[in-house]
């Protein structure tokens, strides 16, 4: 689970609410006019930009950024020298038994294209369209709460002219200004919250987590073609540990 997206999301909305409750409370801040133009506003325009199989998914997506896929490089790297070590001494077949016991995907996968006989040539051509294909569909569901951001704002301001034009034709009555100016401005308030405390940070999220991943299934793939091409098990680690950062480098030969 990644605490720091549970701890920021809990920091920013209690601090405003905080601030609202300081303030003159609540139930000002509560009005369903308002909610109806926004939320609604951001689903039907969603639903017009994207496929209604895209956004179903939705759900699944948005919970990558709770948790996400963690993998840490310096324990692939350990695991793949050791799957070096172990092709060398009894050949790439003995290492079927040891691919069936990965919980790692590409990982799993890339080791059974070398078991199978694959030439190196086709190993990468096979696990880099996994890696292009697996960063499109993660670049998919950023993509959809940038959009969700950018919508927000845009139906808040719908809003906002809404409750302008409703108060300005009932200028004579008093009474009836301040609803609408409720609606003119929550509807402004609604927008900026959804934008700026969810959809674009769960955005960046997954980008950032999307990097990671390919980051990593790309280290996967060196290790998996110098283990094709029969490398030496230090060879492997030293050609590994160029993609991680020198203060992490920790040698399984010491």
């Amino acid at each position: 689970m990644d605490f720091a997206t549970i701890v920021g999301i809990v920091t920013a909305f209690a601090l405003v609410l905080l601030s609202i409750f300081l303030g003159s409370g609540l139930t000002i801040f509560i009005d369903v006019p308002s909610v109806s133009i926004v939320v609604g506003g951001v689903v039907g325009v969603t639903l017009i930009n994207y496929p209604l199989s895209d956004l179903l998914k939705v759900t699944s997506v948005a919970l990558k950024t709770l948790f996400p896929t963690n993998n840490k490089p310096t324990e692939i790297i350990s695991k793949l020298v050791e799957f070096s070590g172990m092709a060398r001494k009894e050949g790439i077949l003995s290492l079927e038994k040891a691919a069936a016991e990965v919980n790692h995907g590409f990982l799993k996968k890339g080791i059974q294209l070398a078991v199978d006989g694959l030439e190196n040539q086709s190993v990468r051509e096979i696990l880099e369209i996994e890696i292009q294909k697996q960063e499109e569909r993660h670049k998919l569901g950023a993509e959809i709460f940038t959009s969700m951001g950018t919508y927000g704002p845009a139906m808040g301001m719908i809003g906002t002219l809404i409750g302008l034009v409703q108060m300005l034709q009932t200028m004579n009555d008093p009474s009836s200004i301040g609803p609408a100016m409720a609606v003119a401005l929550l509807t402004t308030f609604y927008g900026a919250i959804m934008a700026n405390m969810l959809f674009l940070p769960m955005a960046g999220k997954l980008r950032n987590n999307s990097a990671k991943e390919v980051f990593t299934n790309e280290l996967i793939m060196e290790g998996i073609l110098a283990i094709n091409s029969g490398d030496n098990p230090r060879v492997v680690e030293q050609k590994l540990h160029s993609f991680i950062a020198p203060k992490l480098r920790k040698s399984s030969f010491d």
